[in-house]
């Protein structure tokens, strides 16, 4: 496959089923059961209209990031490529349609979670030139025990 066959553009409701297939497809990726329902990413589409982008190529979505922001700070979420579309800048060119469209909306400073044990997407963020921060430490309060994360075999 070549780079320039991936169509990079902005996701929609109408994607979702698609996005969520490629989801359960990937080895260890986590969905959590309310924030990444369908439900659950309408809301987030909703808030950040613009932002979130779809890898598009062979009449199906291969690639998907959910990006959005607070008004002050950007935020990515589950950036993922079909494992037969890997090593052709697809992730780059998502991530970079991601900042641009953060960009458009004022937003200056982009923040991501990777897993510890996620050596795919490590090695992915540092090619990148993303900066790994030694000086905060993450926390976390679940405010739903319902919303749990189910990782694929």
């Amino acid at each position: 496959m070549k780079e320039e066959q991936a169509v990079i553009r902005v996701m929609t409701m109408d994607d979702y089923e698609e996005v969520h297939k490629l989801w359960m497809g990937i080895h260890g990726f986590g969905i959590r059961s309310i924030d990444d329902s369908k439900e659950g990413v309408e809301r987030f589409l909703k808030r950040n209209p613009n932002t979130s982008m779809v890898a598009v190529a062979d009449k199906r979505i291969i690639g998907a990031i959910l990006c959005g922001h607070d008004g002050r700070r950007g935020c990515l979420y589950h950036v993922c490529v079909h494992e037969d579309y890997r090593k052709h800048g697809i992730g780059q060119r998502m991530v970079e349609a991601c900042l641009a469209a953060l960009r458009r909306e004022q937003i200056n400073k982009v923040n991501l979670i990777a897993f510890c044990k996620n050596e795919v997407g490590n090695r992915f963020w540092q090619g990148m030139g993303w900066s790994f921060r030694e000086d905060v430490n993450y926390y976390e309060c679940i405010i739903n025990e319902e919303n749990v994360t189910v990782y694929n075999p």
